[in-house]
């Protein structure tokens, strides 16, 4: 027969278990994440959005790092960030290859255009893309990369690849090493062409004086993943926080909210949301 002092005990035990339990799964309950990137969301303001939304929801808080697609992948690779979101999609597929990502999602996509002074002298306006880079080579026109393996400039090498040119040394090819944002300005400052991504260009075209001259071409297209990073491989690393990022960045909340990014300033998207569909709808 339990006794009431018994019964007393029992309840303080088993309160006492509940709230060791708690303090556990509260301690263990991820409070931060590091989200590595791309430049062009963050200079998009795509994230100034996105961000918000997410650590108001989950209660986790992000802490961005806004570099290429390559150095975000390469931050992966040594566990030093806790989701990717990128857009080099062949560096992307190597990088699961090798066991460092546990699952790709496709998030978005947008496209990448060729911007030049308006005098053109390349004359490149209303070509294809691979043909305007065999013009810009062919007029010493100056160009502008940003030379720093990111998604733009993984793109930028296939385009020289295309046109069976490897522009590496040239003079009038100038490698900046920096963001989009920044090398936009170099080209704006040098009247040179460059290859941007559209909703980096909109968000900062203003004072540019830079025209989009080439655009269109299927091999422009701008595909953006979400990537979990394998906790087997580096345990510190926020599987969890990591996973409810990239769950977020493909719900329907979100997906609504990137489609409409962009619509009130520039009357059209900046991304197109992708969750969902299928690669090969996109050409992949």
């Amino acid at each position: 027969m339990i006794t009431q002092h018994k019964l007393t005990r029992f309840m303080t035990l088993a309160t006492t278990i509940a709230m060791l339990v708690w303090g556990a799964v509260a301690q263990a309950a991820p409070k931060s994440i590091i989200l590595a990137t791309t430049t062009s969301t963050q200079d998009s303001g795509l994230l100034d959005v996105l961000v918000p939304m997410f650590e108001k929801e989950s209660g986790i808080q992000v802490k961005t790092i806004s570099v290429g697609s390559g150095q975000a992948m390469k931050m992966g690779e040594r566990g030093e960030a806790d989701v990717l979101l990128v857009h080099s999609p062949d560096a992307e597929k190597k990088f699961m290859a090798e066991g460092y990502g546990t699952t790709r999602r496709l998030v978005m996509h947008n496209d990448f255009i060729i911007l030049g002074p308006p005098s053109d002298p390349a004359k490149v306006k209303g070509a294809k893309a691979a043909e305007a880079m065999k013009r810009i080579a062919q007029s010493g026109a100056l160009f502008a990369s940003r030379g720093d393996n990111s998604g733009t400039h993984a793109k930028e090498k296939g385009l020289w690849k295309a046109a069976g040119l490897n522009p590496a040394g040239a003079k009038w090819y100038q490698q900046t090493g920096l963001g989009m944002g920044q090398t936009l300005n170099v080209a704006a400052e040098k009247k040179a062409y460059v290859l941007t991504d559209r909703a980096t260009y909109l968000a900062l075209k203003k004072g540019l004086g830079l025209e989009i001259l080439v655009e269109g071409d299927g091999k422009l297209l701008n595909i953006y993943h979400v990537i979990e990073l394998n906790t087997t491989r580096w345990p510190k690393v926020n599987g969890q926080g990591g996973k409810a990022f990239a769950d977020f960045m493909v719900a329907k909340k979100t997906q609504e909210a990137i489609g409409r990014f962009g619509v009130d300033k520039f009357g059209a998207p900046l991304f197109f949301p992708d969750a969902g569909k299928k690669p090969e709808s996109l050409g992949l």
